[in-house]
């Protein structure tokens, strides 16, 4: 440690927020070099190749092939699959000095793909699995939490390509059991959610989560069947609405009600026999958007639904310029932009609506009759207390942080790029594909999310920096000089890797930096020790202690981890 490039610190820096954000802080594995961009310390570097080490492992165990892209896309390609335009702002763009266009990376379906076309002629060539392990680059607007959420980061992403969906089934299976692995390799507990695609596409999504107060998606958790589903994705069973035979419309004064809780009040009605308007601008379009009063708008299905790339609510300038009436408003009668409407709202009869005037709703309006939708579509938001779709019970709101993603492609970049394969009859087709992503610094941080207590970090073993942490005391002695030379060429020889604290520091702040870095074992050599009978172990994760004979060292170490 007196040559090694290390300062820790007492306390955490005021931004750090996460304690896997302090602690990287603390034990000086990272170092901050500007929002969402960190330099990662000889230390912490070591952490990152062993996770790393676990991806490739188990990545390679199912057959995956390691590659590797240029992290600089010629924008070419991103048009020709249509994410240039769908990826908005997240791209990094630049021109070189011919004034061609270039992305850096933020994913690499697209360069993948294209690597793919230029190797895959038949079914014969199937099925392939490539990966890289790669920097990636996205322009976040406020990266967050330490290294939970970057602006250069790196990820594994591997790209199956298969020669049906039957035959993708298989490939996603692997990669799904895979990353159970991983995390349980890497001493990280997660739970696999139904997902949203997102702006990657495709026909179906998993997400591996860990679930943590501090994480930043919010899950949907059935206690009685096991579903969970990311808020973005999750279903749920709504509230049947109030039965009723259709009456004719009427037009009522309700004066000062401008909220569905307030409106019920006032006219002595339950909050489902109520529509909602919400307005948005998907697209630099607007849209008006029906729902039952009890239930709330989920933007991401809202967005998937309208095939939009950005879907925001309306500001206020914007419903004036309408002539939408805030509060009031309502679909009947309504022209000039285009209406969704949420099941609920379409098929519950009687419901009351806003008359488009201030001060007036209109009570019994039905759909179809009154008025009609121009898109009905699935985009209630799920929340907690919500009955589960698939068992009825009410579902549990957690947060949790997105460790991995895999998703179902299908032949959404194949046919774009031109992914084709020749079929056993000679008919071209294109590729069926996957997709499979897990950023590497998320899960250093989240590692130590799950692995910490008051001292410092607690690093599984399978991560750790180095196997064993030695501590010398009183280094200068010859006897102590002498078990120490005995000890290292010990471990050495049972391949096991040792830091060595050899500063001229005083035992506390030796044994306070020891807990704050983390490694499993440490050992103490010093007079004391070698008095006992050779050097003190101890276990950081239980704190128990003891003494072994100094030639016993390394088999002990290795028993402990």
């Amino acid at each position: 440690m007196s040559k090694l490039m290390l300062k820790t610190l007492r306390e955490a820096p005021s931004e750090a927020e996460l304690e896997s954000h302090k602690l990287l802080l603390r034990a000086g594995l990272v170092t901050s070099l500007a929002a969402g961009l960190y330099a990662f310390t000889p230390l912490g570097w070591r952490v990152l190749r062993k996770v790393e080490g676990i991806i490739r492992d188990e990545m390679d165990g199912i057959g995956a092939q390691e590659v590797r892209l240029p992290e600089l896309n010629p924008i070419e390609l991103w048009e020709q699959s249509g994410r240039a335009g769908t990826m908005g702002q997240t791209l990094f763009r630049l021109a070189d000095r011919k004034e061609r266009g270039f992305v850096l990376g933020p994913t690499h379906e697209e360069g993948m793909s294209y690597l793919a076309s230029r190797h895959i002629q038949s079914y014969r060539d199937l099925p392939v699995t490539l990966y890289q392990i790669e920097t990636k680059f996205r322009d976040e607007p406020r990266p967050r939490g330490g290294l939970v959420r970057l602006r250069e980061f790196t990820m594994k992403d591997a790209y199956s390509f298969d020669a049906g969906w039957e035959a993708l089934d298989a490939s996603y299976a692997a990669a799904y059991d895979a990353y159970v692995r991983i995390f349980a390799r890497a001493g990280v507990p997660v739970i696999p959610v139904a997902a949203d695609s997102g702006a990657i596409g495709g026909k179906e999504s998993q997400e591996f989560v860990f679930l943590t107060d501090d994480g930043e998606d919010e899950i949907l958790l059935c206690p009685q069947c096991g579903y969970a589903a990311n808020a973005e994705k999750a279903e749920f069973a709504a509230p049947a609405a109030v039965p009723a035979n259709a009456l004719p419309m009427e037009r009522v004064a309700t004066p000062g009600q401008k909220t569905i809780a307030g409106l019920a009040q006032f006219l002595g009605i339950e909050e489902r026999q109520t529509v909602k308007a919400v307005f948005y601008v998907a697209d630099n379009q607007p849209v008006f958007v029906a729902i039952r009063g009890d239930l709330d708008v989920n933007e991401v299905k809202l967005k998937n639904a309208l095939k939009a790339q950005d879907v925001d609510p309306m500001d206020e300038a914007t419903v004036k310029r309408l002539g939408l009436v805030a509060g009031s408003a309502s679909a009947v009668g309504m022209t000039g932009m285009k209406i969704v409407a949420d099941p609920s709202a379409t098929e519950a009869a009687n419901l009351v609506a806003g008359a488009n005037e201030e001060g007036f709703h209109l009570l019994h309006t039905n759909h179809g009759r009154d008025w009609k939708a121009d898109l009905v579509v699935n985009i209630g938001l799920a929340r907690a207390g919500d009955a589960c779709a698939t068992c009825g019970a009410a579902l549990e709101v957690r947060r949790g942080m997105e460790m991995g993603h895999v998703f179902k492609l299908g032949t959404l970049y194949s046919e774009s790029i031109g992914v084709n394969y020749l079929d056993e009859s000679g008919e071209r087709r294109p590729c069926v594909m996957g997709c499979y992503g897990i950023g590497v610094e998320r899960m250093v941080a989240a590692i130590i999310e799950a692995n910490h207590d008051a001292n410092g970090i607690i690093w599984p073993a399978t991560v750790a920096p180095y196997d064993v942490h030695v501590v010398v005391l009183n280094g200068d002695q010859e006897a102590v000089a002498t078990a120490l030379d005995e000890l290292e060429a010990d471990l050495a020889r049972a391949n096991l890797t040792a830091l060595v604290d050899d500063r001229p520091d005083s035992a506390g702040i030796k044994f306070k930096d020891a807990d704050l870095i983390g490694i499993p074992v440490r050992f103490t050599l010093g007079p004391r020790s070698l008095e006992k009978g050779g050097i003190e172990v101890r276990d950081r994760r239980t704190g128990e202690t003891g003494v072994v004979a100094l030639a016993e060292a390394a088999a002990e170490a290795r028993r402990a981890r």
